[in-house]
């Protein structure tokens, strides 16, 4: 691990809970959510470090509660393989992205991924361009993912163009967030900055995320899922634009 995180248990903690609890309200955003808010105290690399095994678990939780999980496989397979592939190919841009840059590029992610979730139309996929495309999509992700450690576009607009169904919708991000995770943890393990510190604390923030996703599981059912979900797409355009100006403003 590049740095030790001891100093900063407190924002870690309050990272994981409201990065769950965002989980639980929307059904996605923890690894967002944990990148974006301590980008700006820690590289890149090690916030992604942390973000492994609360990340793992919290997407299990939702793969395995549905019916649908091997029916997805069966279909996105062509996605996550390449997906993988691309967050191969592409980790030398984690694990040599230096504080001042990777957090800038994770800003441009976030606000791209922020304003075309808040198109008023949704985007489309067909069924004949969905063989080509899977691959593809799943490239694109894997490179940005390891770019910036948050696998978020072009993955998730995608996955939403596909027209499933609400709870296959949410079964197959998950599938495809702990895909691109356990990824991310080959990465990390490979270059040395996921060793046995590192897997101490992120097994240590497992807990803050589950209570932060219970809350927010509670939440969901009583708001207005399309009102918090712009609220949290505009706070993502905030951060996203504070990180890109912060490296680069």
């Amino acid at each position: 691990m590049l740095i030790d995180p001891s100093p900063l248990w407190l924002p870690c903690i309050a990272a994981f809970v409201l990065a769950g609890f965002v989980k639980g309200a929307t059904g996605m955003g923890l690894p967002t959510v944990v990148m974006v808010l301590l980008a700006g105290v820690m590289p890149v690399s090690a916030a992604a470090a942390l973000l492994v095994l609360p990340s793992l678990v919290t997407n299990a939780q939702q793969v395995l509660a549905g019916p649908e999980a091997a029916v997805l496989l069966r279909r996105l397979w062509p996605m996550f393989a390449a997906l993988v592939a691309g967050t191969l190919l592409a980790a030398p841009l984690l694990a040599g992205g230096g504080h001042a840059v990777s957090p800038g590029w994770l800003g441009l992610v976030v606000i791209a991924y922020a304003l075309q979730a808040l198109r008023p139309r949704p985007w489309r996929v067909s069924a004949h361009s969905e063989a080509w495309l899977s691959p593809v999509m799943g490239t694109l992700a894997g490179v940005a993912g390891s770019a910036t450690g948050v696998f978020l576009v072009p993955s998730v607009p995608y996955l939403q163009a596909l027209g499933l169904e609400r709870d296959a919708l949410v079964q197959a991000l998950a599938l495809s967030f702990a895909v691109s995770t356990l990824a991310l943890a080959a990465v990390l393990l490979r270059h040395g900055l996921f060793d046995a510190r590192a897997i101490a604390w992120s097994a240590g923030m497992v807990v803050p995320a589950l209570a932060g996703l219970a809350a927010g599981n509670a939440l969901r059912r009583r708001i207005s899922a399309t009102v918090f979900r712009r609220a949290f797409l505009a706070c993502l355009l905030l951060l996203g634009g504070e990180l890109a100006w912060r490296a680069w403003g």
